[in-house]
């Protein structure tokens, strides 16, 4: 059963092969059994999941279901789910219980899907290696020693191990792909605006973005058909139809055109990731697809211009997080200031202050004009980097990460060098493209993935080559060992 895809798991429960309670009983069982060692879930739901589950059921039997209806899912922790705690893995929200759904969460209710549980993630999705929870680190499933990448590692993490076939997930620069890579599975940060932001808690309202992970690109397309499309009480979102991504999946890919950046393949890449890149390449070949080199001349600003951009962002975002309203509040303050100061001191952990730091120095006064002005300035010339590249090609492709996923611990210490795990999928943000990242070989028993990145609203092509690739090779059926 948990080999099944997604359509499989659909059509069985169509037929009453098997019911939406039965399903759910079984990933609730692997979540209690398997969890322990990843530490993937927050709060787990059993009682609300199986009574989606007996919704889901009568929703089978009168005919009334789609395709994801009875299918069990993990919601990343900074969606808002209404009378369930939403805590963005930090202290300040641990005693947060959402008084409403995130437009993702009610988009996923309506369309019958069974939430599981809650996933961990770095707090307030600020980090790479989901080492900044309030809740401990999440562990990746195919070498528990090692990290599953962040924000979105417990999202990753509960997919790859089999604990659920699908997770929401959410992405400033790179926080679902980056994960998918480190894991093992498919991830697609759709383009900005394409999925509703209304109850997601916000890091940096520019970049960040909802989107979908699972073991594949089929799989990934259903859940994000579910969650795209317009809402009004998102100002950002995008007033445009949602592509029925699941219909374009077999799509033929003769003389399609992709770009590689040769900003991408430096010395900075793993010798043995560009390695599983070079053998993906030749599988596209085969498929059709015609590969050029291209430039993306300030790819090496990406980094820099963006961890001013997010922190000055996140100090804006965060401000609101004060001990008055909700959330944590420390203990007998004397006066106003104090309280504001313990409040937010022991509320925050240490990445989260070093961003707000950041960002409130990088906009105040004497310092806007030097520092955020400039990355804004520079954001847009990455994103011309971009335009003027789809004008030869029609997708890009590179390595997700630099290496494969890094032991717990070992750059907790070095901030510079964790944001740098980020190199080649922080642009896209920037940008407001949509990129995925699809399995695509392992290096000592660590998966590797590769990234693919399209024009605005391109995510029917990216899940297709995903999808079109994937019928080629095996590596996402792949499983991590003890975890049947």
């Amino acid at each position: 059963m948990i080999e099944k895809s997604v359509r499989e798991l659909s059509a069985d429960l169509h037929a009453r092969r098997v019911s939406s309670e039965e399903l759910t009983r079984h990933f609730l069982s692997r979540i209690a059994r398997h969890d322990g060692r990843l530490n993937s879930f927050i709060t787990v739901c059993e009682e609300q999941a199986l009574a989606a589950a007996r919704e889901a059921d009568i929703r089978l039997a009168e005919g009334r279901a789609g395709p994801l209806t009875g299918i069990p899912y993990a919601h990343k922790d900074i969606f808002c789910t209404e009378g369930i705690r939403t805590s963005c893995a930090s202290r300040m929200l641990d005693n947060f219980i959402a008084p409403y759904d995130a437009t993702v969460t009610e988009k996923l209710r309506q369309a019958g899907a069974v939430m599981l549980g809650k996933t961990n993630m770095d707090e307030f999705a600020m980090g790479s290696s989901n080492e900044t929870s309030y809740y401990g680190p999440v562990r990746n499933p195919w070498d528990t020693e090692r990290v599953p990448g962040g924000s979105s590692g417990g999202s990753a993490a509960a997919v790859a191990a089999r604990l659920t076939p699908l997770a929401t997930g959410t992405d400033t620069g790179g926080s679902i792909r980056q994960p998918a890579a480190l894991t093992g599975i498919t991830g697609i940060k759709p383009t900005y605006g394409r999925v509703s932001r209304w109850g997601m808690i916000a890091f940096a309202s520019s970049l960040d973005q909802g989107g979908a992970m699972a073991r594949s690109a089929e799989d990934a397309a259903y859940l994000l058909a579910a969650m795209a499309g317009f809402d009004p009480r998102d100002s950002t979102c995008a007033d445009r139809p949602v592509d029925d991504y699941v219909a374009h999946l077999e799509d033929d890919l003769g003389g399609l055109r992709i770009g590689l950046p040769k900003e991408y393949f430096t010395g900075d890449l793993d010798a043995r990731v560009g390695a599983c890149i070079e053998a993906a390449v030749k599988v596209l070949e085969g498929l059709g697809v015609v590969f050029r080199d291209i430039h993306l001349p300030h790819a090496h600003l990406a980094v820099p211009a963006y961890y001013v951009v997010a922190p000055a962002e996140c100090s804006s975002n965060l401000s609101r997080y004060d001990g008055v309203r909700f959330g944590y509040r420390c203990e007998n303050p004397r006066d106003l200031e104090d309280l504001y100061k313990r409040t937010r001191g022991e509320g925050f952990g240490a990445e989260v202050k070093r961003r707000i730091m950041i960002g409130t120095y990088a906009l105040s006064a004497g310092y806007y004009d030097a520092y955020y002005l400039k990355a804004q300035q520079v954001r847009r010339l990455i994103a011309a980097d971009f335009r003027n590249a789809f004008e030869e090609v029609d997708l890009i492709l590179g390595p997700t990460t630099p290496a494969p996923a890094f032991r717990l611990g070992e750059k907790v210490d070095d901030p510079v060098t964790m944001y740098l795990s980020d190199v080649y999928t922080i642009a896209v943000n920037l940008a407001g493209l949509p990129g995925l990242s699809a399995p695509c070989g392992f290096i000592d028993g660590l998966p590797v993935g590769m990234q693919l990145i399209g024009n605005y609203f391109e995510e029917a092509r990216l899940l297709n080559v995903a999808h079109r690739y994937q019928q080629e090779t095996d590596w996402h059926r792949r499983r991590p060992p003890g975890f049947d």
